[in-house]
């Protein structure tokens, strides 16, 4: 049997002007709401489409820490992350489905 994997993940819109943090236990699925407008309300009102940034975590606990620790942080510090991973800013969201 598989491990389990939780991923934190950033999402932002078409212009990359807002971001979004979440968790999931199925990345690929969660993008995929978030694309079709079923992601909550903030992720609707701002359009958040493009998954620009994940980690993978094996442990739930870690992950919801993770989670509050990126969403706790500043625009600047959340932009440096993403630069880590993903500098030109393309959607990763095939990818991170593998």
């Amino acid at each position: 049997m598989g491990e389990k994997k939780y991923f934190v993940y950033i999402l932002t819109n078409l212009h990359n002007t807002t971001l979004y943090t979440g968790i999931t236990n199925n990345i690929f699925r969660r993008v995929q709401q978030h694309k079709q407008g079923e992601g909550g309300q903030f992720s609707q009102k701002y359009k958040m489409r493009k998954l620009v940034y994940y980690e993978v975590h094996c442990d739930v606990r870690t992950a919801i820490a993770r989670e509050k620790e990126i969403k706790g942080g500043s625009r600047i510090k959340k932009v440096e992350l993403i630069a880590t991973l993903n500098p030109d800013w393309l959607d990763l969201t095939l990818e991170a489905g593998k």
